[in-house]
């Protein structure tokens, strides 16, 4: 399969398709139980080993960047789970340009509020729904989840990281996949990134939105992802949750888009007020992020 063409776009126009790689462990820090993290003025001291960095400062993990309007608390902050993990990914410094994947800035600048600290890679390959799909395998990967790592490719065939780490490689036929004999891959870091990137050339948003569940807006959690399939089609991921007294909830979102590039969290373009946030009381029967608009029912979840 040929991944996509590389073309130029316009805010709120084309679509994505494909994507790349990430592990981890938990520090000592220790959480408690379920805890409702409220607004303060502390730093969060959890911080996960990140593969793909040398290091970086506690200060610019997500969860210690952006806090909650006024009222509004994480819940279910609960040490180990996705929700976890997603809230303390790490964010480049300050607000830089989105690059993409040879360096170049990308077109539009105007859609990101935070760049997330994470490569993307040599060729044109993570996108948007690879990019989701990475950040999901990534925590699997560091909590050594191995065999809850598989994804679809479009042809339906369901590839299994736990064989692809017990020495065979996936060759695509008709609706399925040949598994042969490898001698190069393995457990490794450095073979679980070969395999996200066999993965991103054979699945895009078409496959995604086949294999995640349908839930509803309301039900909404960190982890969470808005997926139109199809070509075009795109993806983003829900990184954060927070609720007040009354229940209502507010959101964050994140993706890459195409050329593939740096993974960005998103500007709220209906309200700059509560930006990066998404009210779910202001939303009826759409999602307007920068440069793709969502219906409400497009909201799945990982099986």
């Amino acid at each position: 399969m040929i991944k996509k063409l590389l073309i130029l776009f316009i805010p709120i126009a084309i679509a994505c398709a494909q994507e790349d790689s990430t592990e981890f462990s938990v520090n000592e820090a220790i959480v408690d139980k379920e805890v409702t993290q409220e607004v303060s003025q502390e730093i969060d001291s959890v911080k996960y080993n990140i593969p793909w960095l040398d290091s970086f400062s506690i200060n610019n993990t997500l969860f210690n960047r952006v806090k909650p309007p006024i009222g509004y608390f994480r819940k279910n902050d609960k040490d180990g789970n996705f929700a976890h993990w997603l809230r303390r990914l790490p964010l480049k410094e300050g607000n830089p340009d989105v690059q993409l994947y040879n360096g170049d800035p990308k077109g539009y600048q105007n859609g990101h509020a935070y760049v997330i600290n994470m490569d993307v890679g040599a060729g044109d390959l993570q996108q948007c729904a690879d990019a989701t799909m990475r950040l999901r395998a990534e925590y699997l990967f560091g909590n050594n989840k191995h065999d809850s790592i598989h994804f679809n490719y479009t042809n339906g065939a369901n590839v299994q990281f736990s064989k692809w780490k017990s020495g065979l490689y996936p060759v695509p036929k008709s609706g399925k996949v040949d598994w042969v004999n490898s001698t190069k891959n393995n457990n490794s870091y450095a073979s679980f990134k070969k395999y996200m990137i066999q993965i991103f050339n054979y699945a895009g948003t078409l496959s995604l939105s086949r294999e995640l569940e349908s839930v509803t807006i309301e039900s909404v959690r960190p982890g969470d992802i808005l997926c139109h399939g199809g070509s075009p089609g795109h993806a983003v991921m829900v990184l954060d949750v927070v609720e007040n007294d009354l229940g209502n909830k507010m959101f964050i979102l994140a993706q890459s888009y195409m050329p593939a590039q740096e993974m960005h969290i998103l500007k709220n373009p209906i309200n700059q007020d509560i930006s990066p946030w998404y009210s779910l009381q202001e939303i009826e029967e759409v999602i307007n992020t920068p440069e793709w608009i969502f219906d409400r029912a497009e909201l799945m979840r990982w099986n």
